[in-house]
């Protein structure tokens, strides 16, 4: 009652209490008792049946979120893309990659299309030379054939790496004009710096490895459609291979691999790639000096010959004599010729070529190149047109006089 009135002070009271576990069973007591009814809205059970849908609606929307947040969660890490990305691969872990071809057990091999050499084209293939040629950002057809459908979750790699062994350990990538450019490419999800892309695929994952930083592009293995025998990837090239500051004419590979989803190789197939201009002038050329380089004969030791050497080979043997074409030189023919002067003529002509042909024939070109020497030196000694000789005993003339 004192606490209640206040007329107490608050400390005191807590003074008089006894410190146990029976101060707040006094207390309560100390309390009156109501004997009140409740409010009508609470005796019907409104509230609390209301309270009760509002607890469950809360409890089901908490359900909803924790059930929709877990269903993200698995998709997340379900997507195949971010399977790919952890997934570390061979085709670009390694410092010096392989660029032996490798079918593997499920014969993977590519195809590419039939295209001439025109001017017009802007991609073309060359099989003796196994080297694809192309434009800048054109589209690059590559069809991909197995023997047998591959392990689920498969994908697709394309790596670009330099030919050349002193090139090999640097990393292919785009040059600075064209690495700042935009308008070449509306790709916006492809890094600016690397030099592959693929065309048309949404699910393409760009990839940079963390310990050698080679760039490579990575898509899911599709099946062939219903009548078709391959899968295509559209490829792009998007810099120049003589682009300064980039490939700087440097050629460069283009490694195709099959992997699992955890990186491991199943297949790998690699082709030298030109980016240029001209890709079917181009072609026509690089085969027609290869052509070129191989027609050489093989000796048995394998060295080749070269064609000035057969051609002096040939020269230096006697060739056999036809004897039809000699009875026809025994032959003797009459000529009859009007006027003294032209049988003279024809007279010293006649005894001319008889004493040539019983001259022997290396004689006969002695004879001819001691004549070519006199007529070079007759040519030299004599002064040119509209200019005086000089001679020394006029020199000393014009010296006395002077």
């Amino acid at each position: 009652t004192l606490f209640r009135s206040g007329m107490v002070d608050s400390e005191t009271v807590m003074d008089a209490l006894p410190l146990s576990q029976e101060t707040f069973s006094e207390l309560w007591g100390m309390l009156p008792v109501i004997d009140a009814e409740p409010p009508p809205w609470l005796q019907s059970g409104g509230f609390s049946s209301e309270f009760d849908q509002m607890a469950d609606h809360n409890l089901l929307q908490q359900g909803d979120i924790s059930s929709t947040l877990n269903n993200d969660l698995l998709a997340h890490f379900e997507d195949p893309l971010d399977l790919m990305s952890e997934a570390p691969s061979l085709a670009t872990s390694s410092a010096v990659p392989s660029t032996e071809d490798y079918a593997g057990a499920y014969d993977f091999s590519l195809v590419f299309q039939q295209s001439g050499t025109a001017k017009s084209v802007t991609c073309t293939y060359s099989p003796d030379l196994n080297k694809l040629f192309c434009q800048l950002a054109k589209t690059c057809p590559v069809h991909i054939t197995v023997g047998g459908p591959p392990p689920p979750g498969s994908n697709i790699r394309a790596t670009a790496v330099y030919k050349k062994s002193e090139h090999v350990a640097e990393v292919v990538k785009r040059c600075p004009h064209h690495e700042r450019s935009a308008d070449i490419s509306d790709d916006r999800a492809a890094p600016a710096s690397h030099l592959i892309r693929v065309e048309g695929n949404s699910q393409a994952l760009y990839d940079e490895n963390r310990m050698t930083h080679r760039h490579s592009v990575v898509v899911p293995y599709e099946n062939p459609q219903v009548g078709s025998g391959c899968t295509t990837v559209l490829y792009n090239y998007m810099c120049n291979s003589s682009c300064m500051g980039g490939m700087n004419r440097r050629p460069i590979l283009t490694i195709i691999t099959l992997e699992t989803n955890d990186g491991q190789l199943l297949g790998r197939r690699c082709f030298e790639v030109r980016v240029c201009a001209c890709p079917g002038r181009d072609r026509k050329t690089e085969e027609e000096n290869f052509h070129s380089r191989k027609k050489g004969t093989k000796t048995p030791d394998g060295s080749s010959i070269r064609k000035r050497t057969i051609r002096e080979g040939t020269e230096t043997e006697a060739a056999p004599e036809n004897p039809k074409k000699k009875a026809l030189e025994e032959e003797v023919f009459t000529l009859q010729v009007r006027g003294r002067d032209r049988y003279e003529m024809f007279k010293r002509l006649n005894d001319a070529l008889e004493i040539q042909d019983l001259i022997p024939q290396p004689e006969l070109e002695k004879i001819k190149q001691q004549k070519t020497q006199k007529t070079r030196k007759e040519r030299d000694v004599a002064p040119k047109k509209g200019k005086k000789l000089l001679v020394k005993d006029e020199t000393l003339d014009s010296d006395r006089k002077s």
